[in-house]
């Protein structure tokens, strides 16, 4: 906000509590259709049992607005390295340098979002298509959470997550070095609007959240499909078995008589064990967890751990 001094005339500019522009996302979907989700959420996936769509009531829906740091931001990389050229007696490395510009947006909750099962939403409106932050309305329209995150721990999250996005970017075989500047940074706390629906089904309690602006259902749990846990179980213990038992077994025979490629065939049947053995294990972790069907649209958002691990990998 702009500020007149009424002694000195002098203008100044205010950006709000602790310096951080706070801004509010207006909810588009009402909350009829917010409700409306939740036969099509049912009613989505053989692992959810077949009658909650006509036995779920309704015990709960509210709109909830959960604070998201957000940092803008015109990211510019610069990733210098090796890359593996040919092959056979051709291959090579070869010194490469990458550059990389790109406006880059990073968002992560600014509170502990556990209970809705949301912590990250694909922010990417800048903030002149935001509203500026009214909190009697949004008191008045639901449920406001306030941050409890510090400022600081969000621009480092923020930081690596661009040098990681850099980096991946650079698409190198061997990363040397990578520098990362950014520029017109913008950071922001943005109050997005989630709709919370809670739900019973035979006595126990589910819930779902939907995506206040575009809609989406971004959480849900729901009861599980009894007939399809058993399904996965004998499916995943019949196949699984006979791969582990009579993949090798058979395999092991034709080794007997191979002279040449007996080693190929070993392999085989140690590699047909390991499938079977993982379909088994597959098929009763299915039964052991399916109780209770889980979805989450996005996760915990970029998976910079992930990525990081195989990043690593290639690079050994």
């Amino acid at each position: 906000a702009l500020v007149i001094c009424p002694f000195c005339d002098m203008r100044g500019l205010v950006t709000g509590e602790r310096g951080v522009r706070r801004y509010q996302l207006a909810h588009r979907t009402d909350m009829k259709t917010a409700g409306g989700k939740l036969k099509e959420f049912l009613s989505k996936d053989m692992a959810i049992a077949f009658n909650a769509r006509s036995q779920a009531q309704v015990s709960e829906l509210f709109l909830a607005y959960v604070p998201f740091w957000t940092l803008w931001a015109r990211v510019l990389g610069w990733v210098f390295g090796q890359e593996k050229v040919g092959s056979g007696k051709n291959e090579r490395w070869e010194p490469r340098e990458r550059k990389i510009a790109e406006d880059m947006v990073w968002t992560g909750a600014a509170c502990d979002v556990s209970e809705f099962g949301v912590s990250y939403v694909p922010l990417k409106l800048q903030p002149h298509e935001l509203q500026a932050f009214d909190g009697e309305a949004l008191h008045a329209n639901g449920l406001v959470f306030e941050p409890v995150t510090s400022q600081s721990e969000a621009q480092q999250a923020a930081d690596k997550n661009f040098s990681n996005r850099v980096h991946r970017q650079g698409n190198l075989d061997r990363v040397a070095q990578t520098f990362v500047r950014e520029v017109q940074q913008r950071f922001g706390l943005v109050y997005y609007p989630l709709w919370v629906l809670r739900y019973l089904y035979r006595g126990r309690a589910y819930q779902m959240v939907v995506d206040g602006y575009s809609g989406e259902v971004l959480y849900g749990r729901a009861p599980g499909n009894t007939w399809y846990r058993a399904f996965i179980l004998l499916a995943g213990m019949a196949v699984g078995a006979f791969l582990a038992v009579n993949g090798p077994l058979l395999l092991l025979y034709f080794a007997s008589f191979a002279d040449e490629d007996g080693e190929g065939l070993l392999v085989g049947a140690l590699v047909a064990l390991v499938i079977g053995v993982a379909m088994m294990f597959g098929g009763y972790t299915g039964f052991r967890y399916g109780e209770v069907y889980e979805f989450q649209k996005y996760g915990d958002g970029p998976k910079d751990k992930l990525e990081d691990a195989l990043e690593q990998v290639k690079r050994w």
